[in-house]
């Protein structure tokens, strides 16, 4: 099997080292191709407006000055020398739930893969600032749960165009209740905040937080699985269609 590892957070970022060692559990044919920075949120971005530059670190291992649909792209046209069988995003340090997933870098990357007709899976770590999983254990819950999520999700049929996005609990591994297969929810974006300051030079900057956007736990949910201990795995589809309104907007244009 040949894996295609690539991540959000940067080349140099921890969590795809994590990433890599759940990836080795399955195959030894592991490629890396990843931002040579941080890009989160940059969502589905692709650059067009300067060249993009790749760089290789090791065997197998490179990255771009670019964005995670850059790197994936650079990582099947220019990087491997043949098509993988899975890519694999991540592991991303923080959630990526319910609607995030629009601004996640993370999962765009696993979009792109899907795009290109590749199972496409990504991985994210929730945390806690002050939680079990805080500052050394941070990625514990992935590392000891990664596997066990991956294998079905590598023999499980997935129709073209899907994707499947998981997120792990901000709680000690052993407290972790199992594993769930949940929809997307969605967050409460009214209570978002946007903090105001001064540089060192004094002009005015703006710095948008996202602490204190809140969620309703809907029943059946990424967030709800997340917030009672379940590791939450989340089938997304590439079409975004709103198939039950197109009869409405057609009669609205019929002649």
């Amino acid at each position: 099997m040949r894996i295609l590892l690539t991540n959000d957070d940067g080349i140099h970022a921890p969590g795809i080292d994590v990433l890599e060692g759940i990836a080795r559990q399955f195959s030894d044919d592991i490629w890396i191709c990843a931002p040579d920075e941080e890009q989160s949120g940059m969502g589905h971005a692709l650059t067009l407006t300067r060249p993009v530059r790749l760089r290789k670190h090791g065997e197998r291992r490179f990255s771009v000055t670019g964005t995670p649909t850059d790197a994936v792209t650079m990582g099947l046209r220019k990087v491997m020398d043949g098509p993988p069988d899975v890519i694999l995003s991540g592991v991303n340090r923080g959630a990526n739930l319910a609607d995030d997933i629009t601004y996640s870098g993370t999962v765009s990357a696993a979009i792109e893969g899907a795009l290109a007709g590749v199972r496409s899976i990504a991985f994210s770590q929730v945390y806690a600032k002050d939680g079990p999983n805080g500052k050394d254990g941070l990625f514990t819950p992935a590392i000891e749960w990664g596997a066990r999520v991956l294998g079905p999700l590598l023999d499980t049929p997935l129709p073209k165009r899907t994707l499947v996005n998981v997120n792990f609990p901000p709680i000690a591994p052993d407290a972790v209740k199992g594993i769930r297969a949940v929809r997307q929810g969605f967050h409460d974006y009214s209570r978002g905040t946007v903090v105001e300051g001064r540089d060192p030079r004094g002009f005015q900057y703006y710095w948008f937080g996202l602490e204190a956007i809140e969620h309703t736990l809907d029943h059946g949910t990424d967030l709800e699985a997340i917030d009672d201990g379940y590791i939450s795995v989340t089938p997304l589809q590439l079409d975004l269609t709103h198939h039950s309104s197109l009869g409405a907007l057609a009669a609205r244009y019929e002649g």
